[in-house]
Formats: C-alpha cells, structure tokens, sequence
C-alpha cells in the first residue's frame, strides 16, 4: 500500500509594495493610535456638549437636545456678525501675509551675502507667542503713554487711538497678526523658490523674456504648490485666531473685532452655555474645512 503524495499549493508571494504598505502601517499605528486619542476625545465629547443641555450652572450632559443649540446661537445676530468679521479678517490676513512674503522672498532669493542673517532675523516674530505679541504691541499702542503716538505727536501728527476706535481696531489687529504670521510665509516660499530648476529660466533668457514675464509664466506656475500649502495653513490658523484678539481687543470696540472663536469664548465661558459655545466651536470647524477645500481648489487647479 502506497502513501499517496501530498501535494502542497505554494501560497502566492505578496508584492514588495504591499509589504512596505503593511510595514508602514505597522510604524505609523502607534503615532496614529495617540492622535486618534488625543485628538478624537475632545472632538467627540464636545459634540456630546453641542447636542446636549450642560452648562455651568446645571453640568449634566442629559436630557440630550439634539441640534436646538446650533439653533439658538444662529438665531443670534451677532453670530452672523462675528461669521463675517471672521471670513473678512481671514481674507484680509490671509492675503497680506502671501502677498507681503512673496515680495520678501523673491528679495532674498536674488541675496547672496548674509541670507543666513536675514533668515534669522525673519524668525524672531515667529518664535514669539501670539500673547507675548500682543501684550507687545498693546503697549506700543496704547493712546496715552505709547511709543507709536509719542513718535507720531513729534512728527507734528496727532495720537491715534488704534484699538478703541471701531473702524481702526480691526486693521491693527490685522497688522500686528501680518507682522507676526508674515514671517512663516516668507520662509515657506523662499525654500520653494530655491528649489525651482534652473533650466527654464535660462532658456527663456536665450529666447529674450524678461524678469515680469519670467517670474508670471515661470515663477508662479512652478511656485504653484508650495503657495497653496503656505496659503492653506496660514488661512486655518487666521480663521481660529483667538490670543491676539483677547490680548489686544477682547472683541472691541463693541464687537469691531469679535471673531467666531472669541464669540465661542464668550458664549461658553461669559454667558455659562458651554454647550453652546461647543455648537459655535463646530460651526468655525465646519467653516475651516469648507474655506480650506474651496482655497485649495482655487490655487491648485490647473490654468
């Protein structure tokens, strides 16, 4: 009697790529697993609050009210003021720190000497907390004892008041957050244009472009990308802005400065509606993901 042969099917061998993919996963779950932790907490119980009835005075999650806080905070009008004034002042932002670091940058990348110097310097703002900023500039500011109204009184020009009258407050808010933010900009696009090639420009000196037209069908197209990812965290980081506006305004004069994230503040912690507050947080995030994707498409898109 004969043992009969077994006869073993060879297990298919898994691609190298799908080898590296499962190794990747394997490194990046732990890194993963603590963003989905740190992150993912605090987003689901604050939608817990959003959809509940807690606050200050009564902390209780339940009775769950589903979706009557979004109700009464967009049945304020003052939320819809503080929407606008948030969408504006990102634009705004947004607009003069691209427009002002591209300016720079394309200064520094035709420097030669002592670009490391300048670098350095362009740093210092940026270090610097955006609490430490405004405290800075609130007393360079400030109407009676400031540097800036004393130098422009022995100009022979007349004190501003900068961040108590209500149609000046906004735009030095927006200038003092230029002034810090322009620098992370600046740095993103000067390594962008470093990293251009050198082949195209010099083909189209042969063919006899000049500096505006190399810098509109050469510079700009190549710099295309880097611009879209300089204009994409910086507009996240103005739409959420809240420490210069605390510092420097609290919301004021009136609600000149009251952006959503200060609104936010206010409602939960001033007015003792935490859960509302929490429905208001949820508004600016969905507005940060809807201005981030129609921004990204804009700059992105193919001429």
């Amino acid at each position: 009697m004969t043992n009969a042969a077994v006869i073993e099917t060879p297990k298919p061998k898994r691609h190298p790529r799908d080898r590296w993919r499962a190794t990747g996963w394997k490194f990046a779950a732990p890194g993963l697993s603590m963003i989905a932790i740190v992150m993912g907490f605090p987003l689901v119980y604050a939608l817990l609050l959003s959809l509940s009835s807690f606050t200050l005075l009564k902390p209780k999650l339940q009775p769950f009210i589903g979706l009557e806080n979004f109700r009464a905070v967009m049945a304020d009008e003052y939320f819809w003021h503080s929407v606008w004034v948030t969408i504006e002042y990102s634009a705004v932002t947004v607009m003069g720190e691209f427009t002002l670091g591209l300016v720079i940058a394309l200064v520094l990348n035709r420097v030669v000497r002592l670009k490391a110097v300048y670098f350095a310097i362009l740093t210092v703002p940026m270090a610097m907390s955006p609490v430490s900023v405004g405290l800075i500039w609130h007393m360079l500011l400030q109407p009676n004892l400031g540097i800036v109204n004393r130098l422009l009184e022995l100009s022979g020009i007349g004190g501003v008041d900068w961040l108590g009258d209500p149609e000046i407050a906004f735009w030095t808010v927006v200038f003092v957050d230029i002034w810090q933010q322009v620098s992370f900009v600046i740095l993103i696009l000067a390594a962008g244009l470093a990293s251009l090639p050198k082949e195209p420009y010099e083909a189209a000196e042969v063919d006899g472009a000049g500096d505006l037209q190399q810098f509109w069908y050469l510079t700009l197209p190549m710099l295309r990308p880097v611009a879209a990812i300089a204009i994409i965290i910086q507009l996240i980081n103005e739409t959420r802005t809240y420490d210069l506006v605390y510092v420097l305004t609290r919301g004021g004069p009136g609600i000149a400065t009251d952006l959503l994230s200060y609104f936010a503040y206010r409602r939960a912690f001033l007015g003792l509606s935490i859960n509302e507050g929490a429905a208001v947080s949820f508004v600016l995030l969905l507005m940060v993901l809807v201005l981030t994707v129609v921004f990204f498409r804009l700059v992105t898109r193919r001429a």
